[in-house]
């Protein structure tokens, strides 16, 4: 398997939508043969980054590379960015609305797991500008 490259836009507040890119990838491991396992933490990890553009961010843009031992996804947004990253990492903790809660979204667990679900993680962010995120995962 050489190196597939994907890419994705994230409309923001757009709920229906949330979610297609992570499914597209999905959908995709699995004609490839990815083991199972692996594909759920791409799914689980990925989503929940979408939600957050889709949330927090106004949307913004996810980036897949496929390789045969590993994927990585960035996910880029020029949101409003996170004030403070240490706090957005806590379980629990969220800046959604109410009307957002009130949907089933915002519960604070997006970063978290993310974290939980990749081999590794890495976010950048700046106030007024947006956030990018890495994730990857192994396959085994």
């Amino acid at each position: 398997m050489s190196n597939i490259h994907l890419e994705y836009t994230v409309e923001g507040n757009n709920f229906s939508s949330a979610g297609m890119a992570s499914d597209e990838v999905k959908n995709n491991l699995k004609k490839l043969g990815i083991p199972p396992e692996d594909i759920r933490r791409v799914a689980i990890s990925m989503y929940e980054g979408e939600i957050n553009m889709v949330i927090h961010a106004g949307g913004g843009h996810a980036y897949v590379d496929i390789f045969v031992d590993h994927i990585e996804i960035w996910l880029i947004d020029e949101g409003k960015g996170i004030e403070n990253i240490e706090l957005a990492m806590k379980p629990g903790w969220s800046t959604a609305p109410d009307d957002v809660r009130s949907l089933g979204f915002g519960a604070g667990m997006g970063l978290p797991n993310m974290v939980k679900y990749t081999d590794d993680f890495h976010i950048e962010s700046e106030v007024g500008k947006g956030t990018k995120v890495k994730l990857t995962i192994n396959f085994h």
